[in-house]
């Protein structure tokens, strides 16, 4: 393996330097989000591996399982027994993954109204999930013994969606780490190559300058694998999770981020790397805020990543799941300032998407067939939106999302029209835009220009409406809906 690293870093030295793109800052300036991702606006993250087998917790598992005192450690020992005689790698001949059928995956991600698909490509637990030549380590020659991201991406190409990838094998640096404290089965972890490698102690995971600093021999195998990734499977989006950020992997991003714009360019496709915690210089990819969101409309593209679940992004016996309601509320909120919204699934160990997940991408998807025109391809409108219910911005910060209300409706344009949504339909059917009111001293609305009709998608019935001073009055008490309803609101 360290014959086929040495040949891979001169590669990736030579298309740095034969490349429109260089490893540094102000060359990766000139890149510009490809137009096939700023039309999509719904994406689906695929967190499924080996810690699908205990499905216990949430995906840290691995990890929290070497931690002493927690409910992970005490319960992996009195299932599965210490930790010396069943370790993490012994789940791996248990992940058969035999009802795995990408296709049927792809189907449903298409009803739910996905145009992009990210799947885990390697998680911090270090199995790789599709054919390598860097480690033995992975799910072509372990555990499924099916090379699952190239399966997935010819799936879904097929399919007309874009396919990507995310990569967490940064934070294997240290994630392992707790089995050294204790007898364990992570007692070789020395050699390069080997699954628990390095399992490094660690002050603290959320300070980017934290001790030990990953090594150049670590940082260069995750920049080969990365750019593996890269030339084996052309993924149109590369998903970064969050500790990149730390300083020591700064030169490797930059590295990594020439590669992949060069090797695109050749390839023909577009390219999109989604960071966090500001790892990468603004403007030269796309910034992700996980399990949040906004509460402004931004000028730049932008996303956001949450689960299906609150409490995991993996499957677990006991996840607790979000009301797809909720999530479609959301959609509507982060589109309409300019972001776009990749939401999780977590798949049963042999292969199967839990009656939840598909009970709530089903339900998502009816929704989208008759609102999508309003979402997909659309662009920011003058105003964001208006309402009293205020948008609490920031990472992890959605299970602090006040209810929404009729009074909040949030817009977007496309197709000449203005969209408007009403995020909590009134039981009367009556609501007032007041963005689009009429123009009269001393006031002067988000639009003064004249409207034309005005349609509400998925419903016979056309809305009464009279405008004023006060906003664009809407009445159609015929319309019940639980779901956030649109209305197409055509301008002369």
């Amino acid at each position: 393996m360290n014959g086929f690293k040495k040949e891979y870093l001169k590669k990736i030295d030579e298309c740095i330097a034969s490349g429109k793109y260089k490893d540094d800052w102000g060359s990766l300036s000139q890149y510009r989000v490809p137009a096939e991702y700023c039309d999509c606006k719904f994406g689906v993250f695929i967190h499924w591996g080996v810690f699908s087998v205990p499905a216990y917790a949430n995906e840290w598992y691995s990890r929290s399982m070497y931690v002493q005192g927690t409910r992970e450690f005490e319960h992996h020992v009195k299932t599965f027994g210490p930790q010396k005689d069943f370790g993490y790698k012994d789940f791996i001949p248990m992940f058969r993954a035999e009802k795995f059928n990408p296709d049927e995956w792809t189907d449903l991600f298409k009803e739910a109204g996905f145009q992009y698909m990210v799947p885990v490509a390697e998680h911090h637990d270090g199995l790789q999930m599709y054919a390598t030549e860097i480690s033995h380590w992975n799910s072509v020659e372990m555990g499924p013994h099916r090379n699952v991201l190239g399966e997935l991406h010819e799936s879904a190409r097929k399919k007309g969606l874009l396919a990507g990838c995310s990569s967490h094998r940064v934070e294997h640096w240290f994630f392992m780490g707790p089995g050294r404290e204790f007898e364990s089965d992570i007692t070789d972890a020395e050699k390069e190559g080997d699954f628990y490698w390095p399992a490094m102690p660690i002050e603290d995971m959320h300070d980017s300058f934290s001790k030990p600093v990953p090594t150049a021999d670590y940082l260069e195998d995750w920049l080969v694998r990365c750019c593996e990734l890269v030339d084996k499977y052309k993924p149109s989006v590369f998903y970064f999770d969050w500790w990149i950020h730390h300083s020591a992997v700064k030169p490797y991003l930059r590295k990594f981020a020439a590669y992949y714009y060069n090797r695109a360019e050749e390839f023909g496709i577009p390219a999109v790397i989604n960071y966090k915690h500001e790892a990468f210089a603004f403007g030269t990819a796309v910034p992700d805020v996980e399990r949040g969101k906004f509460a402004d409309v931004k000028p730049y593209v932008w996303q956001t990543d949450t689960a299906t679940a609150n409490n995991s992004w993996c499957y677990t016996t006991e996840n607790e799941y979000k009301d797809p309601k909720e999530i479609v509320q959301n959609l509507i909120d982060i589109v309409s300032k300019n972001g776009r919204l990749l939401l999780n699934i977590g798949p049963k160990s042999d292969g199967t998407i839990c009656d939840e997940d598909v009970a709530i991408l089903k339900a998502i998807g009816r929704w989208m067939k008759a609102n999508g025109e309003a979402i997909y391809g659309s662009k920011v409108w003058r105003s964001c939106g208006e309402g009293p219910t205020k948008t609490v911005e920031g990472q992890f910060a959605e299970g602090n999302q006040t209810a929404y209300t009729p009074e909040d409706i949030r817009f977007t344009a496309g197709n000449g029209c203005i969209y408007a949504f009403v995020l909590k339909w009134p039981e009367d059917g009556r609501v007032t835009i007041k963005a689009l009111a009429e123009a009269a001293p001393g006031n002067t609305p988000v639009f003064s220009g004249i409207i034309g009709d005005v349609r509400a998608l998925g419903f016979d019935e056309k809305p009464d409406i009279t405008r004023d001073a006060e906003g664009l009055h809407i009445s159609a008490p015929g319309i019940k809906s639980d779901y956030p309803v649109t209305f197409r609101i055509s301008v002369d």
